[in-house]
């Protein structure tokens, strides 16, 4: 069934929650020791005696060379974590270095990581470290410029060839995988039992109730269909959450969207999707999108019948740039079809790519005949292009470029269209409440246009504007609904008081005739 009286969607995301995103509540990760060296973060590695920097030339494939006086893609590393103080580098042509055993010089030639490419990192407070090898003899840069492992005992912390300079390039995913592992399983599992517990409750689906709010959208990641064990370093128990939201939701006449937010092996590269370290792994492999069919099979079959289930969106914001229209079309329909087995009447949703992709292109696909539906996610951020717009500027853009493709898409004889994210924020850096609010009115008042409906990005954040309920709370976004919502509720008040007294008069008046 639909929403509920025919109504379209008005609905906020669940974001944060049973995906992490360390930018909603960056507290999670705040106890993880060497924090700043987690899965994905990017590293670069000065010899203090040579003065130069280590270089995987061309990316990799060859030995490993300390020679380059200044630092660019060639001699930058992506760590995968291993341990609180183990890791594994990776190069930017995905090739790890390698090192057999004492004696050897270090190749950036492995396919895969093992124990010879699992160096140890010893790190002092003035941004120096020693590395070494499993047997723990440590790396050294060599006159003739190679990565050896042959100091002989330990170094100190004065120039010495054993000693390199560690520049944190980038340290940007805060995911699952990066809590998960940086934690450790044990950690970890009382860290996210803690957030999924406390973080939404059933007050909060009051809360929506009482605004307006008929749907809310679920971010899951495709673990959640081996919960309670999942694949390390993956934490169980996002199914029972799930589970609890379905609850709250039915006790609120609210439906729920399912999102498989993060696929195997991530659409996207980003922290939201899983990613290790950045990488687009999921169009790589069939048994990946195998493996992504099975989870939306497991979901729909689970939650099709429940009286609060409203549809699934087959994938979260796949790449333009990493993944291909016809393998996206190609896993679309049947992932369509999968979900046509458990409910003739569920909407599929199914998201544009982001990046430089015309939603067009997901109309002139045949994907499916009945409730299918286009995810548009509209942010006027994330692009050199809304950087210097005043806030005029953002809500003429509101009024010219986003209504126009929605009446151009709503005209096409093909799928509803869903405004699947959307955020009352922007690049105004002093903003006032006023121009907050006429922001969040044009947009409320082009997605309302939506033949399916919108949903808030997102219901709770830390960044204030970014959640739903502090702007609600706060008078930054006003619903108008809600205000019907409450006069709906006075006006049937005053009602049945008048039904109430009116009965009360006629009884008086039969017993004095």
């Amino acid at each position: 069934e639909g929403v509920h009286g025919g109504s379209k969607v008005r609905g906020v995301n669940l974001g944060g929650w049973l995906v992490i995103e360390g930018w909603i509540k960056p507290s999670l990760f705040d106890g993880i020791p060497n924090g700043d060296m987690l899965d994905g973060t990017q590293v670069q590695f000065k010899s203090v005696t040579l003065q130069k920097y280590v270089s995987a030339e061309n990316g990799g494939g060859m030995d490993i060379s300390v020679d380059r006086d200044d630092a660019s893609s060639w001699e930058t590393f992506t760590l995968w974590r291993v341990s609180e103080l183990e890791f594994q580098f990776r190069t930017t042509q995905g090739q790890f270095l390698t090192c057999y055993g004492n004696g050897c010089s270090v190749s950036a030639t492995a396919k895969s990581a093992s124990s010879t490419e699992t160096f140890q990192i010893e790190r002092n407070n003035n941004g120096k470290v020693h590395i070494k090898i499993k047997s723990g003899t440590y790396l050294q840069a060599t006159m003739d410029s190679q990565l050896t492992a042959d100091y002989p005992g330990t170094p100190g912390w004065d120039d010495n060839a054993a000693t390199f300079e560690m520049t944190i390039v980038a340290n940007n995913l805060h995911g699952d995988y990066q809590l998960a592992n940086g934690y450790g399983h044990n950690k970890a599992k009382q860290v996210l039992e803690k957030h999924r517990n406390t973080f939404l409750n059933v007050g909060d689906f009051e809360f929506l109730y009482r605004h307006g709010i008929n749907t809310v959208r679920i971010p899951v990641g495709w673990w959640i269909a081996y919960d309670p064990d999942p694949p390390a370093p993956f934490i169980g128990g996002t199914l029972e959450a799930l589970d609890n939201a379905f609850s709250w939701a039915e006790d609120y006449s609210i439906k729920c969207i399912i999102d498989l937010h993060a696929a195997p092996g991530s659409q996207n590269g980003m922290e939201h999707s899983a990613s290790r370290d950045g990488t687009t792994g999921w169009p790589t492999s069939s048994d990946y999108i195998s493996q992504t069919l099975h989870v939306i099979d497991f979901l729909a079959s689970r939650y099709a019948k429940h009286p609060a289930f409203l549809g699934i969106e087959l994938l979260n914001e796949p790449s333009a740039a990493e993944v291909p229209l016809d393998m996206l079309v190609s896993y679309y329909k049947q992932g369509y079809e999968v979900v046509r087995k458990y409910s003739p009447s569920a909407y599929v949703i199914i998201c544009q790519r982001i990046g430089s992709a015309d939603p067009l292109e997901l109309y002139q696909a045949d994907i499916g005949s009945h409730n299918l539906v286009v995810d548009l996610h509209y942010y006027n951020l994330f692009d050199t292009f809304f950087v210097n717009l005043s806030a005029i500027d953002n809500i003429q853009f509101i009024y010219k470029s986003r209504e126009a493709q929605l009446q151009a898409l709503n005209g096409a004889n093909g799928p509803l269209v869903f405004i699947g994210e959307w955020v009352n924020e922007w690049n105004v850096t002093s903003g006032s409440q006023s121009e907050y609010q006429d922001f969040g009115r044009a947009q409320l008042e082009v997605y309302n246009a939506a033949s399916f409906g919108w949903a808030y990005w997102t219901l709770k954040n830390d960044r204030k504007h970014w959640d739903f309920e502090w702007n609600i709370r706060n008078n930054y976004l006003r619903l108008s609904s809600s205000e019907k919502k409450v006069f709906n509720s006075l006006r049937w008040l005053l009602l049945a008081s008048i039904c109430f007294y009116q009965c009360q008069i006629l009884e008086l008046v039969e017993n004095w005739i």
